[in-house]
């Protein structure tokens, strides 16, 4: 079972149907309505942290958990989650100098597991004011944009990962195979999923 922290924002109903197109079973809870007790008895096998219109610090469990949690529990957070993850470890999040929202732009990668299998560059959206300004020690940079912003962060030892784009959104390319490499680099699932994959999986489903 995926745990998906909802972070007040639509996004999180179109991150857990691609979650289920995937075939794994998913719980949304809102991040202001659990603990870590209550994720604890869970149990789940990974966490995602949703997208959402606040800062970091006002995401309600979404920087505690990760420091209880990484390391034990597989993280992947979306935007507001990827900045609170940043934060979790020691980051800092300031304003973009470009606010994108609702743009396509493209997204230059280091190869990493996260981005097995996908162009280089590929096109994602993007809908954030805020951004990861300073990288703590503990997260590398795995992705950026053209304008020099940091789109996604790792820590394989601790399976902490971060996109600042969107993956759900009907913008960015090969949504499914950005969160299936998740699942991927989690031990959840052994093979991603292409994108040529999906429409024969969501018809079959």
């Amino acid at each position: 079972m995926i745990l998906l922290i909802d972070n007040y924002d639509s996004f999180v109903h179109t991150l857990a149907r691609y979650i289920g197109e995937l075939g794994l079973d998913r719980v949304v809870v809102r991040h202001d309505a659990i603990d870590i007790n209550a994720i604890e008895q869970l149990n789940p096998e990974a966490i995602i942290i949703s997208p959402g219109p606040a800062t970091p610090e006002k995401a309600g469990i979404s920087i505690d958990l990760v420091r209880y949690f990484r390391g034990k529990i597989p993280i992947l957070g979306v935007c507001l989650g990827h900045q609170a993850i940043a934060v979790a470890y020691g980051g800092t999040v300031y304003r973009a100098p470009h606010p994108r929202h609702g743009v396509s732009d493209k997204i230059h990668h280091e190869h990493h597991a996260l981005f097995n299998n996908l162009p280089m560059p590929f096109e994602a959206a993007r809908y954030h004011a805020l951004c990861v300004t300073h990288t703590p020690e503990g997260l590398i940079e795995i992705a950026h944009s053209l304008d020099g912003v940091v789109m996604a962060l790792a820590n394989d030892v601790d399976k902490v990962y971060g996109y600042q784009f969107h993956p759900e959104s009907i913008l960015t390319q090969n949504g499914h195979h950005l969160l299936s490499n998740f699942f991927v680099c989690a031990g959840i699932i052994h093979n991603a999923f292409s994108s040529d994959e999906m429409p024969e999986m969501i018809k079959a489903g």
